[in-house]
């Protein structure tokens, strides 16, 4: 259970995953992100902060289904991108994302950037409407961080989770009484 951080919603973890990857990163200069057009208001208003203080953001079409192209996500990846947000079930319109097959990339693309002497790119995804219903198992995926609200797998509303792979830099976004291994400070 140490990859599991409880937080007071998904718009949390959400955060949590992309503000916090930013602060471990905060001595690189301008950071770019790779999302889609159509993420949750608390994937897509995080970044849009980050924009606004000069970091990258590259936001991927959708075809009339609502998917977006793997070769389009393969094309947009920079030497300093440093974080993939793809949501797994959209919320709107149901669409599922190939999320494995980006994790396959990822982690093929990422073997080449070290060698290259490149940072890691980390993939998250907002899984909230995906969990009850899809495979969600972190190494089938190969994703890095995991997004999940209770209240949508019959849990109490006011909780949220992030999975955060062993080894994922983050940075806390919520300072206080070190709960939570110091990711998410706060008591009841």
């Amino acid at each position: 259970f140490s990859e599991i951080i409880f937080t007071g919603s998904a718009t949390e973890s959400n955060n949590l995953a992309i503000k916090g990857i930013v602060a471990q990163h905060a001595t690189h200069n301008t950071q770019h992100f790779i999302t889609t057009k159509i993420e949750h208001e608390s994937v897509l208003e995080p970044l849009k902060e980050l924009a606004k203080a000069g970091h990258k953001v590259t936001y991927l079409p959708v075809n009339k289904d609502g998917l977006i192209k793997i070769s389009d996500l393969e094309k947009s990846i920079k030497d300093n991108t440093i974080l993939v947000s793809i949501i797994y079930a959209n919320n709107e319109v149901g669409t599922i994302q190939p999320i494995k097959e980006i994790g396959k990339l990822l982690q093929k693309i990422n073997k080449k950037r070290q060698e290259a002497g490149l940072l890691k790119i980390y993939f998250h995804t907002d899984a909230v409407q995906a969990l009850n219903y899809l495979e969600c198992r972190p190494d089938w995926l190969k994703i890095d961080l995991l997004t999940f609200s209770g209240h949508k797998i019959y849990g109490p509303k006011g909780l949220g989770g992030l999975y955060v792979r062993k080894g994922t830099p983050l940075s806390p976004i919520i300072s206080g009484g070190g709960q939570e291994f110091g990711l998410r400070s706060g008591t009841e």
